[in-house]
């Protein structure tokens, strides 16, 4: 009866072992650290600002524990099938045990996180770092934290530009009537719509081939994003006109980050703060090369002027009326300009 009781004990432990790890799988070595085998899934390819990032992640976590800790990639959020906010959902409940991805898909989890997709809240690269390195961005670490995800500092999808097939989008009128795939969050259907569009929501491993079928006319994205996924191929305009800012988190599963020691938090944190700061910085130097390399595949740029840039901007000030309650006013305050 003893060895009965005795063995339920330890498979109640090593069930809660392995819910804690996640879908990591681990070991203690013989000076009694942790050895992890952990996975990363990105939302795209491995030709990204985003899988360059998450590779030196990895590689200073492996080289500063002595290969104890090792995290093992997945571009195209293969391990959700392609599904985006499978996967932060899966890093949430632990079955994903780290990933790269935009706020606009965490926001699925808490409407609140959507402030920062707001149209035009964000003038320039400078604006976003300052506001995320204050008080904005720990109010939205903290909402991150509270379903399940440590975040380990910001990366950069970019300011959201629009293509399309059809023509050039210099006015809010030239916007209407198009089929544009979106991500699947309501605000940005609400803003489509008032633009006129009609707006559909898809995962991003569905893109290329909607576009390239004509299911849809166009899609908003960073240029990064454009580039890596080859979007170029399929689309003919695009314009430039900083509509949204995309933030990237570098995400967790907390409780496999609370299980950790303090020194391995410490490399862990440390290999996070270097892989974003080069993440953003490599996105920002590349994105003139990749603009000439879609203008050389035939793409047609358009840069907005101010005035035009004023008439979009005043199309989608209801937004804000419409969504203040949504994000909290007193978050959306902490990035408006003071």
């Amino acid at each position: 009866m003893r060895k009965r009781k005795l063995s339920f004990l330890f498979i109640v432990s090593a069930i809660f072992s392995l819910f804690i790890a996640g879908c990591s799988s681990g070991s203690t070595n013989a000076n009694g650290e942790q050895e992890l085998d952990l996975k990363m899934s990105i939302t795209i390819s491995n030709t990204s600002t985003w899988y360059k990032a998450a590779e030196q992640f990895s590689n200073e976590v492996k080289e500063n524990t002595d290969s104890r800790i090792n995290i093992k990639i997945y571009p195209n959020e293969q391990l959700t099938g392609g599904d985006s906010g499978k996967t932060v959902e899966s890093l949430s409940k632990g079955t994903v045990d780290l990933t790269y991805n935009s706020t606009i898909i965490y926001s699925i989890l808490n409407d609140k996180l959507g402030v920062l997709s707001a149209p035009f809240l964000f003038k320039d690269g400078a604006d976003v770092d300052s506001k995320l390195a204050g008080e904005g961005g720990e109010a939205i670490k903290q909402i991150i934290r509270d379903f399940g995800v440590e975040p380990l500092g910001f990366g950069e999808n970019g300011f959201r530009q629009v293509t399309n097939s059809v023509r050039e989008i210099k006015t809010p009128e030239d916007i209407e009537g198009l089929k544009v795939r979106i991500p699947g969050i309501k605000m940005y259907t609400d803003l489509w719509t008032s633009y006129g569009a009609n707006p559909a929501t898809m995962t991003m491993s569905e893109v290329f081939t909607a576009l390239q079928t004509g299911t849809v006319d166009g899609q908003e994205n960073p240029i990064d994003v454009i580039h890596s996924s080859k979007l170029q191929e399929v689309q003919k305009y695009t314009t430039m006109w900083n509509y949204s800012y995309d933030p990237l988190i570098l995400g967790m599963n907390k409780k496999l980050y609370d299980s950790l020691s303090n020194e391995d938090k410490q490399i862990i944190q440390t290999a996070a703060e270097n892989a974003n700061k080069f993440q953003i910085e490599l996105a920002r130097e590349t994105e003139k090369e990749q603009i000439k390399e879609m203008e050389e595949a035939g793409v047609k740029f358009y840069y907005p002027t101010e005035e035009e840039l004023a008439a979009f901007k005043e199309k989608a000030q209801p937004i804000y009326n419409q969504y203040k309650d949504v994000w909290g006013e007193d978050l959306l305050n902490l990035f408006l300009e003071k």
